[in-house]
C-alpha cells in the first residue's frame, strides 16, 4: 500500500509558511437536519466513550489535509477517530505533521454525496491507510443496506459481515454499530450496552443527582425524626 509522504516538520521548505490550509469551505455540516442530527449523535457518543483516553481523538467535519504544500488535497470525514495522537482541539488535521491517519471513518450518506462517498472517498481512505470505513444511510435510499462497513485488507477494502441482529463490529474501536431509524447506534461489544450520547449522559447525570438529592432529603428527615423522638422521651445524645 502506498504510504503518504510524511515530511518532517523541521525540514519543511521556507515557503511553506505562506501556504494557507483553510478551516472551512462554507458548506453546511449535512445535507439535511436528518444528516446533521445523525452526525452529531454519533460524534457525541464516541466523544463521551473515549473521553478518558488521552490518545484517542474524535472529531466531526474537520478538514484532513494529506499532502504538504497542496491545500486542495483535503477531505472532511463526517466523523473520524484517530488513535495514537493527543486529545487536542485542532482547526485542521495535517497528516504530515500528525503522522497518524484515522483508524476509523464514518460518512453519513446522502443523495447528493453517495457517489463520492462510495467511490472517490473509499479509494482515498484506502490509500491513506484508514483501516475501517463505515457508511451510514439514514434515509435508506442511497445504499443497498442502511449501514455498511469495510476493513482494509491488502490495500483494498473488504466488506465486514454483519451480526444476525444487524450489528457491524469495529475491531479498531471495540464497538458495534447498528442502524436505528435515522441514527447510528454504538454498543460496547463486551457488554452489549449502548453508548449514551452527550444529551443522554447529561439526562442520566441529572437523574442521578435528583436521586441523590431525594436520598439526602430522606436521610435528613429520618435524622430529624430520631432527634424529635429522643426529645419527647427525654433522652440525651
Amino acid at each position: 500500500m502506498a504510504t503518504p509522504r510524511l515530511a518532517s516538520p523541521g525540514l519543511a521548505p521556507v515557503h511553506q509558511a505562506a501556504i494557507e490550509y483553510p478551516e472551512t469551505d462554507g458548506e453546511p455540516l449535512g445535507e439535511s437536519p436528518i444528516h446533521v442530527f445523525a452526525t452529531i449523535a454519533l460524534v457525541d457518543a464516541l466523544y463521551v466513550y473515549f473521553r478518558d483516553h488521552p490518545d484517542v481523538y474524535v472529531t466531526a467535519d474537520l478538514f484532513l489535509y494529506y499532502q504538504e504544500g497542496n491545500p486542495r488535497a483535503r477531505v472532511a470525514p463526517d466523523v473520524m477517530v484517530v488513535k495514537g495522537v493527543p486529545k487536542l482541539e485542532r482547526r485542521v488535521y495535517k497528516l504530515w505533521e500528525e503522522k497518524v491517519p484515522p483508524c476509523t471513518v464514518f460518512e453519513i450518506i446522502s443523495r447528493a454525496t453517495w457517489r463520492e462517498d462510495t467511490v472517490t472517498k473509499s479509494a482515498l481512505y484506502a490509500r491513506l491507510g484508514v483501516k475501517e470505513y463505515f457508511m451510514f444511510d439514514p434515509e435508506g435510499d442511497s445504499l443497498p443496506e442502511p449501514l455498511v462497513c469495510f476493513r482494509l485488507e491488502d490495500e483494498m477494502y473488504a466488506p465486514i459481515p454483519a451480526e444476525p441482529d444487524g450489528t457491524l463490529p469495529s475491531a479498531e474501536l471495540g464497538l458495534g454499530f447498528r442502524a436505528e431509524g435515522h441514527y447510528l447506534r454504538a454498543f460496547e461489544l463486551a457488554t452489549g450496552q449502548p453508548l449514551p450520547t452527550i444529551a443522554e449522559a447529561v439526562d442520566r447525570a441529572k437523574a442521578e443527582a435528583a436521586r441523590a438529592e431525594r436520598e439526602a432529603a430522606r436521610a435528613a428527615a429520618a435524622e430529624a425524626e430520631v432527634a424529635r423522638l429522643k426529645a419527647l422521651l427525654g433522652l440525651s445524645e
